[in-house]
């Protein structure tokens, strides 16, 4: 009789791989709601109700083999709708607080350009950011595995709202950079922390809708980064890019401070009670090769060509060192296997590299358009920071629409790849078409153009973290996430920095060659705002030509990019979210 009872409470217990907890009135964990047990006199009935009760759980465990993602609703951690609202409210403002860091800076940079005088810094006032996001996230994944999400998840908030304080109040350059550097050392860990919390209470079939929703807040924040961002710019200060941050932060704190509770890292893990195991488990080898790689890389794209040429000493040092870092990171994570900051296995399943391999492109491509049509807006239409971000919407608009229709179709239908497909299709066509732009462009060009191509990465930008959870068991999922995360931010980082130095060489060649009697370097480093004010009306139809040539051939990057993604599409196999995995067809 207790093997009976033990084995129909298993069957009514909610999801054992959620790892989030509404907090309970009475602050302790309810057990799940067991169904009444037949007395002794009905044993025949029991014994009926226990061999079908096994031939569920055996049919069950069938399903589960064929996708091992696939669990049962959680409703039991559903403590009640106001609390869930609540806890959802407080995730979507963090995510919503973290991408607008991505975003709101693309129409303020030319105004600090312009107050810093600091072209040549412009990439780190975006890539430090991003750098520090790439660089952790891996990390946190680790981190989430061990550690008590909550506590995990506040730490990074109250780091990403120091760092947006500091690049608030900074009275130069190099506070912005530091404080955009500490602000993603939060951001890497608030995103990954919001989709695990979230996507915890949810079963897989409902995964895509949270995800489409987080898509949307990413779409939503891209649209609302650049006006904003304009806004303040135009009306107020630049810095209130960053203050902004602060009052949503803290409605996030109190929220989730107040209504979520998380199982300790003994719960979900076999982490010993070990500190010193527990440091290794977060790979700090690994973590203290990849970082010096990452920078060593930036570097080079940055000073390559543009400050110092490529066979320099300077960069002879950062090959050594990133390359060596590199390596070095290769071999730990091989060595790690299990405790690795990407665990070599993963990267076995062609889904996943697959994935990772398509959203580097994509993102970088997006990232890289984000933060140029902006610009050319400025310089080639005189337009304001805040009509730039305007002029920017048909590209915004575009995803965010996309993004969620796909992920709710997603879930309706439980395929995938045909967006995927037509993500690759659009966005290529777009990108291309976008690099045709010329002085004399109309609206009807710009617009259609920004439209197309918004389409086709909206049409996917939600999907990433549903394609790397589709292919995983629970177990990997934390780590898998992190993964998509760290590859989105490490290519708005890398793209970026390949961005100004095409941007800055073609500039500065075309103005040497065009306005011979021009101070090239001083227009460069005053920025596109400053280009009426320093040239001379005879030339200036002469500049904007330089301008615009320079602009386009950075947005050849983009097309680049979404050409390349189909690359990270062909082997990403035709997997459903709702557990049946199509063999025919398979890409």
């Amino acid at each position: 009789m207790k093997a009976e009872i033990h084995r129909l409470m298993r069957l009514k217990s909610p999801n054992p791989q959620s790892t989030t907890r509404l907090t309970p009135p009475s602050g302790k964990n309810e057990l799940p709601q067991c169904e009444d047990i037949p007395s002794n006199s009905s044993l025949p009935e029991a014994s009926s109700a226990s061999a079908a009760a096994d031939d569920q759980n055996e049919t069950a465990m069938s399903d589960s083999e064929a996708n091992p993602r696939q669990h049962p609703p959680n409703d039991g951690n559903l403590r009640s709708r106001l609390e869930t609202g609540a806890v959802l409210i407080g995730l979507v403002l963090a995510v919503f607080c973290m991408c607008l860091d991505s975003t709101i800076l693309s129409t303020a940079i030319p105004k600090i350009i312009a107050e810093f005088n600091s072209q040549s810094e412009m990439g780190w006032y975006v890539s430090a950011y991003s750098l520090t996001i790439s660089s952790f996230t891996l990390v946190y994944g680790r981190i989430y595995t061990i550690c008590s999400t909550k506590a995990v998840f506040l730490t990074c908030l109250a780091l990403f709202e120091g760092g947006s304080l500091i690049s608030g109040v900074t009275p130069n350059s190099l506070g912005l950079i530091v404080g955009r550097a500490l602000a993603g050392l939060g951001g890497s860990g608030l995103f990954l922390g919001s989709i695990l919390m979230a996507t915890g209470i949810v079963p897989l079939d409902k995964v895509p809708i949270i995800t489409a929703l987080f898509g949307s807040i990413y779409g939503i924040s891209a649209v609302t980064g650049p006006l904003l961002g304009g806004a303040f710019t135009d009306y107020v200060t630049w810095r209130w890019c960053f203050y902004i941050n602060l009052p949503l932060g803290g409605v996030t704190f109190l929220f989730v401070v107040l209504f979520v509770n998380t199982p300790n890292a003994t719960e979900r893990t076999h982490t010993t009670s070990n500190k010193f195991t527990q440091i290794l488990d977060v790979d700090p080898i690994g973590v203290a090769l990849l970082i010096p790689a990452i920078i060593s890389l930036l570097l080079l794209l940055q000073w390559g060509g543009a400050a110092y040429p490529w066979d320099s000493w300077r960069l002879i040092i950062l090959y050594v060192v990133g390359g060596c870092c590199a390596l070095g990171f290769v071999v730990d994570q091989l060595w790690q296997q299990e405790r690795a900051t990407i665990p070599p296995r993963l990267l076995k399943n062609r889904n996943i590299w697959g994935v990772l391999l398509f959203c580097f492109f994509i993102n970088g491509s997006f990232l890289v358009l984000t933060y140029y049509l902006p610009i050319w807006f400025q310089a080639i239409k005189n337009a304001t920071a805040t009509a730039s971000g305007i002029m920017s919407l048909p590209m915004i608009v575009g995803m965010v629409i996309p993004s969620i229709l796909a992920g709710w179709l997603t879930s309706q239908f439980g395929y995938y790849m045909p967006f995927i497909y037509l993500s690759v299709v659009l966005s290529s066509i777009g990108a291309g078409l976008l690099s045709t732009l010329t002085v004399s462009s109309g609206s009807s060009a710009w617009i259609g153009y920004q439209a197309i191509y918004g389409i086709g990465a909206g049409s996917s930008i939600s999907l990433f973290v549903v394609v790397a959870q589709t292919a995983l068991p629970p177990a990997d999922t934390p780590a898998g996430t992190a993964m998509v995360t760290f590859i989105q931010s490490l290519s708005g980082a890398l793209m970026n920095f390949v961005a100004q130095n095409v941007f800055q060489n073609r500039l500065m060649q075309a103005l040497a060659q065009a306005a011979p009697d021009l101070d090239a370097a001083n227009i460069v480093e005053a920025g596109p705002t400053m280009i009426r004010a320093l040239v001379p009306e005879h030339v200036l139809p002469a500049v904007l030509e330089v301008y615009n040539t320079a602009i386009t051939q950075v947005f050849y990057i983009a097309v680049a990019c979404t050409a390349l993604a189909i690359f990270g599409v062909l082997p990403l196999q035709w997997l459903s979210v709702k557990g049946r995995k199509i063999h025919p067809g398979a890409a």
